[in-house]
């Protein structure tokens, strides 16, 4: 059995970075961590790899403030097919990528974002539930396209809004989900790599 060969791109906490790794620990996830990268130098996600024993990297990001100059995106390119990586996950990666990704990895980036997509896209999604009174929220797995949270949706889990809810206790339980949801698509994704 062939693990499917990952690249994990954070800017933050990493949360869902811990929860890949742990799958994989566990035997539940039948992939490999070949680069966890950060635009980010002091990142926690980077302590996460490192505490997982994956090989990590900071990739200087640039003058830009929401997405990468063209040539950290080509050096990001770069890495990537050198470590061999086949999906592109991103855990918390807060710049927007270009082309120069989305034709190097076509159908072969994901994100994990904090609602029920096309509801909510953007930051503080949970906020955004909130405010705007909804029931129910929750995350969504997408494939990666030039918009901000808008590629084709992979899968999703619901999360109910309890009448009690502040906005870091509904985050929690969406974080929850995330922990959950991700590990089981990149199984999916593992399951047709190795028939392939």
């Amino acid at each position: 059995m062939k693990p499917i060969p990952l690249g994990i791109l954070g800017s933050g906490k990493g949360s869902n970075c811990r929860a890949i790794l742990e799958s994989i620990r566990s035997g539940s996830l039948m992939a490999e961590v070949r680069i966890v990268i950060s635009d980010v130098f002091d990142a926690p996600i980077l302590d996460i790899a490192r505490e997982f024993s994956a090989p990590n990297a900071y990739l200087p990001p640039g003058r830009f403030h929401t997405r990468l100059e063209p040539q950290a995106e080509a050096e990001l390119v770069r890495m990537l097919r050198e470590a061999g990586v086949e999906l592109v996950v991103l855990a918390g990666f807060m710049r927007v990528l270009k082309s120069l990704m989305l034709e190097a990895f076509p159908r072969r980036i994901v994100n994990i974002h904090p609602s029920l997509l096309p509801k909510f896209p953007g930051l503080e999604a949970w906020k955004q539930a909130l405010a705007a009174r909804e029931e129910v929220t929750g995350c969504t797995v997408h494939y990666l396209d030039e918009q901000i949270d808008h590629g084709e949706i992979i899968a999703q889990r619901e999360v109910p809004i309890l009448p009690n809810d502040t906005p870091e206790t509904l985050h929690a339980r969406i974080q929850i989900a995330e922990h959950e949801l991700y590990p089981a698509v990149i199984a999916e994704f593992a399951r047709k790599y190795q028939e392939s």
